[in-house]
């Protein structure tokens, strides 16, 4: 098992017990292991990386282009934190990727009413930026 350390800064641990890491790309790369696997939630394409990557495009301030290739990227970032190390990463880490990290904790069990508070608390208090963000991860379920 290979997944992150729970006291890493920006490492959310779910109810089941998995782990992912939220970040923003405009930080530099936190110290430690890299990811086995990232989720970006951008704009625009990001560069090539070292290791294995999906981009959703999913402009600032909003929702995801395409909702049912996010609502897969969140399926797939869920099941694959189970054993490997994997982050979710916007510009700033919090408006996007505290959006997708409810989303996560939904499928993990959270009910959607309550996940963004759940990541507020257990991630960041600036989690989910927008109304329609909340919005989005409260129709999720």
């Amino acid at each position: 098992m290979t997944t992150w350390d729970p006291s890493t800064p920006g490492v959310l641990q779910l109810p089941s017990g998995r782990l992912l890491r939220g970040r923003g790309v405009r930080n530099p790369l936190p110290p430690g292991p890299p990811p086995d696997f990232g989720i970006y939630l951008l704009g625009r394409e990001p560069q090539p990386l070292p290791w294995e990557s999906r981009w959703v495009r999913w402009p600032d301030f909003r929702l995801p282009a395409d909702r049912a290739d996010a609502a897969d990227a969140f399926r797939q970032a869920w099941e694959r934190c189970a054993d490997e190390r994997v982050e979710l990463a916007c510009a700033g880490g919090r408006g996007r990727t505290g959006t997708a990290l409810a989303c996560i904790a939904v499928l993990d069990g959270v009910p959607a009413k309550e996940a963004v508070a759940y990541v507020r608390e257990h991630y960041s208090r600036h989690a989910v930026e927008t109304p329609w963000q909340r919005k989005f991860v409260e129709r999720l379920a």
